[in-house]
């Protein structure tokens, strides 16, 4: 099948159309090419796809369980923290995801204000606060590694 045919032939589909000029409404304005393609921008097949996908790929970590000795060592460090006063230390901790399984272990500069021994809760004088159990590491100038192993 040929598509390119001479101009005296009429056998095309819309031959008798091809060369009008363009139409323009005499009611209606002229629409930008900028609001034609607005026209189409908020449709999406899958709504909230693009999340999901996202989610889904996002890693998580899981919370390492610490052994009796790293367990008493942190609990050293944190008895010697609250006989000292302002004495900053650095604390990484897991903080659980809220949408999924694991977590994230997150490090924090601060002076220990308060240690809740029913609740289980550390809470820094900056306000931060997290679980006892998610401790992983107290880590500072005022901790060399030979007194603290």
């Amino acid at each position: 099948m040929t598509f390119f045919m001479d101009k005296e032939k009429s056998s095309t589909p819309y031959h008798d159309i091809m060369n009008l000029p363009h139409h323009v409404s005499s009611i209606r304005p002229h629409m930008a090419v900028a609001d034609r393609a607005a026209q189409f921008a908020p449709f999406a097949a899958l709504t909230g796809h693009d999340a999901a996908i996202k989610e889904t790929a996002r890693l998580t970590d899981e919370k390492l369980q610490l052994d009796e000795n790293t367990k008493a060592a942190i609990d050293e460090k944190l008895r010697y923290l609250l006989e000292q006063d302002e004495s900053e230390a650095i604390f990484t901790y897991f903080v659980p995801d809220k949408n999924k399984s694991g977590g994230a272990y997150v490090s924090h500069a601060g002076v220990v204000k308060r240690v809740d021994t029913i609740e289980q809760i550390i809470t820094l004088t900056d306000g931060i606060s997290f679980q006892i159990d998610d401790l992983y590491r107290i880590d500072g100038d005022r901790f060399d590694a030979e007194q603290w192993l």
